[in-house]
């Protein structure tokens, strides 16, 4: 794959901001610092920035990282990755998030300067709330995110893992600002469907609010290499393993659809099971798989190279009902 291919964009809820339909998720190059840093492993910065021109030149054009991810760690790691890779400001979309966790919506501004001095000199196009688990109301953080926007601090403002009403809090009172809610990014996957019944997807599609997928490959389950050899979950981290190994026989047949279709497409059943987050519903979800390495985001770009038809949408569905 080359930086030549051209990939259909998809606009963050009514922001304007065009972005790929799948980014790279940054979460795995927190490992060193801060909590998460102890979760995963330290990747040298060379495989980092092999992996972020891999996702490059397959067509993404946005990656997700946090404050959460190593507080700085990833940050710091993507921006060394992309100007490695030579891309400027402009060539990007860097979606953040603030962790609110025993913190008062006044941190926010305070913050906003440690996000900014890690992306050295990448902007912030999406800044999200990263929990709805605050010290301060939703009202408050949306009043100091849109306050963000007005001082030319971010672009847009998200949120992430909120439920229905929390999400309609935070559209209300950043319209009162003249702004959008650009998206609310929470789990979705075959084996996970739960804001189809909640009520997320249908309210954050009648807000014009885009579904930002985590997780959509299920660490990695839906790529079948844990039904052909088990014993590789023994690698997973304790947080992860033993909710594998209990989806490990109920996603057999699931992952078999996945390999028969994707054998239609040359493809891999993870690139088929990511097509299927990114069409299932339209042009109303996006998704960030996690990537550790660059074969990882040369495969998840090439998700974005076909698509699938209704009937094969359809047959995935039904075998996931059987697989949660």
């Amino acid at each position: 794959m080359t930086s030549d291919i051209q990939v259909s964009k998809r606009t963050l809820g009514r922001t304007g901001i065009q972005v790929t339909p799948i980014g790279l998720g940054m979460m795995e190059f927190a490992g060193g610092g801060g909590l998460m840093g102890s979760v995963f492993p330290i990747i040298a910065q060379q495989e980092k920035n092999a992996t972020v021109k891999a996702g490059l030149e397959g067509g993404i054009n946005w990656f997700d990282t946090a404050e959460l991810y190593g507080n700085g760690v990833s940050e710091t790691s993507l921006s060394t990755a992309l100007k490695t890779a030579g891309k400027s400001d402009q060539d990007v979309v860097v979606a953040t998030k603030w962790w609110p966790l025993f913190r008062t919506a006044r941190n926010i501004p305070k913050s906003i300067e440690d996000r900014l001095r890690f992306l050295d000199g990448y902007s912030i196009g999406l800044y999200m709330v990263h929990q709805p688990f605050g010290f301060s109301s939703k009202e408050a953080e949306m009043d100091e995110m849109a306050k963000l926007v007005k001082a030319g601090k971010i672009r847009s403002v998200g949120i992430s893992n909120f439920n229905p009403d929390q999400m309609r809090r935070a559209h209300r009172q950043l319209q009162k600002y003249g702004l959008p809610l650009a998206v609310n990014q929470v789990r979705y996957s075959l084996l996970d469907r739960s804001i189809e019944k909640n009520g997320i997807l249908e309210t954050a599609k009648e807000l014009g609010v885009t579904i930002i997928a985590y997780t959509p490959l299920e660490s990695g389950l839906l790529s079948g290499k844990y039904h052909k050899n088990p014993e590789l979950l023994d690698k997973k981290p304790a947080m992860w393993r033993a909710r594998l190994r209990r989806s490990l026989e109920k996603s057999r047949r699931l992952v078999s659809g996945l390999e028969e279709i994707a054998l239609r497409y040359n493809a891999t059943a993870s690139q088929v099971a990511l097509n299927w987050v990114i069409n299932s519903q339209g042009d109303s979800v996006v998704t960030i798989p996690g990537v550790t390495k660059a074969s990882q985001a040369q495969e998840n770009a090439g998700a974005m190279k076909f698509k699938l038809s209704s009937d094969e949408i359809e047959q995935l569905g039904t075998l996931s009902q059987a697989a949660r």
